[in-house]
């Protein structure tokens, strides 16, 4: 008769986990549920249930920096900067726009260390927010 408890206790067990980790999601904004998770991202299906999970809200949210990501994933592996330069020309300048702000946001945008690369950065940046690639947006006066 013992083993009819079996079931019950698995169930309950299940089910307070669930519930800790639902307040643990809750608690100071995710904060203590960050490092468990990242613990369980080193098995390699919960990794990938949190990559699916991850890209599937970002599509909810942002739908144009979610396309950016997946067109800018085939040169993550090798990021030179020809690769990448090459993958953000395919970008349309909606999901170019959506990826500069993410990135912004995150700080990932390093300073560049010299000034082409800076300038480079500044360029593709004005391209971005819809200005002229080669300088200002104001007509110069001829004399």
């Amino acid at each position: 008769m013992w083993w009819l408890w079996i079931p019950i206790a698995v169930v309950g067990a299940l089910l307070i986990l669930t519930l800790v980790v639902l307040a643990l999601g809750r608690f100071r904004g995710g904060a203590l549920l960050r490092p468990v998770v990242i613990r369980l991202a080193r098995i390699g299906f919960m990794q990938r249930f949190f990559q699916r999970v991850s890209t599937a809200a970002m599509e909810r949210q942002n739908p144009e920096l979610a396309s950016a990501m997946r067109k800018l994933n085939t040169v993550a592996t090798n990021p030179n900067p020809q690769a990448v330069q090459k993958a953000m020309s395919r970008l349309t300048p909606s999901e170019r726009r959506a990826y500069l702000e993410a990135a912004q946001e995150q700080g990932a945008v390093p300073d560049s260390a010299n000034r082409q690369m800076r300038r480079q950065a500044e360029r593709m940046q004005q391209q971005a927010r819809g200005g002229r690639p080669g300088g200002s947006s104001r007509k110069r006066k001829r004399r």
